[in-house]
């Protein structure tokens, strides 16, 4: 995750000399901008490290699903992408009624944990409609499903937490997405009785090894939040547009850190100052001297370079500032 030192103490509430930031870049963006965008990386040791011009590989940035075409997971989803550095959607699913359900067999080959390994993949699985219906009527097939994907699940976490044996306190970063643009996708005490039980199996064992849980999930998450820090989660990585800055003051200071996903909604189509004064709101209504906070901007190919440059202008002066104010 970059800025170890500054990340661990942030989380801890230990007063971190800088708050720390980061920029994710899509490979759509560098198959745009390509030398353009480098120029603007280069500027920026402090958010993307020492790096130098010609480094970046821009027709082989893309990887697994974000390459164009058809891929198959070890679940029989079909994932369909139509353009190149862009994150592919499922469009096959392989349990499309409950009778599948009883023959689904839990895969053999250990893929680990995929963005959406529980929540997701159970509507990967059966598609968003059927899932739907499914946790609103609550066939007995609807835990059967559960059951199979949480059992995969936890052969994973075995899996993974063997490999930081003889290691001491590392951040484990998972991701599944919980909610829609303005609300959970089913009522908070669905959530608590079928799927709360799951995080918290999964991200126990985990914390009891002395370890540290990042949970990133996209989406209206403020009535759950409490419920993620229960399963074990000690950063948590929400969408400021779909819970808003009050909303995730009052769920989560003194309570959980915060990754803030910056507002990429509005990044294509804002004007410089306007993310600047984003980024300093954010800070503002989130910041504490003693930490609690780390900031997150994802760039895609529809935000132009001017904007690119005043994200991480803007990510760079409240990390530096906060340096400062430490001083």
């Amino acid at each position: 995750m970059g800025d170890r030192e500054s990340r661990m103490k942030a989380m801890l509430w230990q007063y971190p000399e800088r708050i720390p930031v980061r920029v994710g870049i899509l490979p759509a963006a560098w198959l745009k901008y390509r030398d353009a965008l480098e120029e603007i990386v280069v500027r920026y040791p402090a958010i993307f490290g020492e790096r130098q011009r010609g480094e970046t590989d821009y027709d082989n940035v893309a990887r697994g699903t974000y390459v164009s075409g058809a891929h198959v997971d070890v679940w029989g989803c079909v994932w369909s992408n139509i353009k190149e550095g862009m994150e592919a959607i499922v469009t096959g699913h392989p349990v499309p009624t409950r009778e599948a359900v009883h023959t689904l067999q839990i895969p053999a080959e250990d893929a680990g944990f995929p963005h959406g390994f529980m929540y997701l993949r159970l509507e990967d699985l059966r598609g968003f409609e059927e899932i739907m219906i499914d946790f609103a009527e609550e066939p007995p097939e609807l835990q059967l499903l559960i059951d199979k994907v949480l059992a995969y699940n936890l052969r994973q976490m075995r899996i993974r937490l063997a490999g930081l044996e003889g290691q001491e306190g590392q951040i484990v970063a998972f991701g599944d997405d919980l909610g829609t643009q303005h609300a959970l996708p089913m009522r908070p005490e669905t959530w608590r009785k079928y799927l709360k039980p799951c995080f918290e199996q999964i991200y126990r064992p985990f914390r009891e090894a002395g370890h540290y849980v990042y949970m990133h999930t996209d989406g209206h998450i403020l009535e759950i939040i409490p419920d993620l820090v229960d399963c074990g989660a000690n950063v948590v990585n929400p969408q400021v547009r779909a819970n808003g800055l009050a909303g995730l003051r009052e769920a989560c200071h003194d309570k959980v850190c915060v990754d803030l996903d910056l507002d990429r909604q509005m990044f294509p189509f804002c004007s410089p100052q306007q993310i600047h004064d984003h980024v300093h709101e954010a800070v503002e209504t989130l910041g504490d001297p003693s930490g609690g906070l780390w900031l997150t901007a994802e760039i895609a190919d529809d935000v132009p370079l001017e904007n690119v440059e005043a994200i991480c202008s803007a990510l760079e002066e409240v990390s530096v500032g906060c340096a400062a104010a430490a001083r």
